[in-house]
């Protein structure tokens, strides 16, 4: 059987994660359990695909326009893998949380994510529009390029919350 990388061109990615994310994880993990606000920098809760158990990793939710979502710059990570398999989790910081529903994005629609959603927000921010590109590596000038090989998902409120309840 193939794996997804050879049935899908488009997730098939030679980037490995840096060694820093670990480390960042590890320090990022509990400042966001207690609260410390960290940007846009968020928790991710979902249920392992093979094991079935929880899973939490720092990751950076995009906001705008009414639209949230995530990108996995660093390819098919095992957030990524476990948030297609489930289609929900949980994002949170400090005590709030919500449940949401994800959508993966085919590339039409992750071109459009990068383009309505996170070159805004680093068309605003000097610091964020560099740590995406250095960082993250995604060249927000060539979207069409910069959504191969990195899953987008854009997520729903599984409750519907109140105005303003959301990670921003």
């Amino acid at each position: 059987m193939d794996s997804p990388d050879r049935a899908n061109p488009d997730r098939a990615t030679g980037r490995r994660l840096p060694k820093w994310v670990p480390v960042f994880n590890a320090v990022a993990k509990p400042l966001l359990e207690w609260g410390v606000p960290m940007g846009p920098d968020v928790l991710l809760t979902v249920r392992g695909r093979r094991s079935g158990l929880p899973r939490t990793t720092p990751v950076t939710i995009c906001e705008y326009g009414g639209r949230r979502g995530f990108i996995s710059p660093f390819g098919e990570t095992d957030w990524a893998r476990n948030l297609r398999a489930a289609g929900r989790g949980t994002i949170r910081c400090g005590r709030r949380s919500e449940e949401v529903r994800a959508v993966e994005l085919d590339r039409e629609e992750a071109v459009r994510f990068i383009t309505e959603v996170i070159s805004p927000i680093a068309a605003v921010n000097r610091i964020g529009d560099w740590f995406v590109r250095n960082f993250d590596k995604i060249d927000l000038d060539h979207p069409e390029e910069a959504v191969v090989g990195k899953p987008v998902f854009e997520v729903f409120p599984i409750k519907p919350s109140a105005p303003g309840a959301g990670f921003t």
